[in-house]
């Protein structure tokens, strides 16, 4: 699928990424696919929830990038993935997967 394109947003609190998705995805319609990475918060299982709450969630070692650059990989190569899902009333990933 070469004609398959992957544009990253990125930027801090309150600097406009939302309002570029939304636009964006106004724009392409159902020829867009966004993946958070929000959703790619490692899970913290081993964790009680008073733990959880103080974890640094801005710090890049809170995310499974991996994970989210190999389903990148994947959906740039026309396979489906299942993504995770973030539940911030736990503060922790959720069980389900966003196909």
């Amino acid at each position: 699928m070469s004609d398959v394109i992957v544009i990253g947003v990125a930027g801090g609190t309150g600097s406009g990424k939302t309002t570029l998705v939304k636009a964006l995805m106004n724009r392409f319609g159902d020829n867009i696919s966004v993946l958070s990475h929000d959703n790619y918060y490692k899970r913290h299982d081993e964790m009680s929830y008073e733990e959880r709450t103080h974890l640094n969630y801005d710090c890049p070692d809170a995310f499974d990038t991996d994970m989210m650059i190999e389903h990148l990989r994947m959906l740039k190569n026309g396979q489906a993935i299942d993504c995770p899902t973030y539940d911030y009333t736990i503060h922790n990933r959720a069980d389900g997967v966003l196909h």
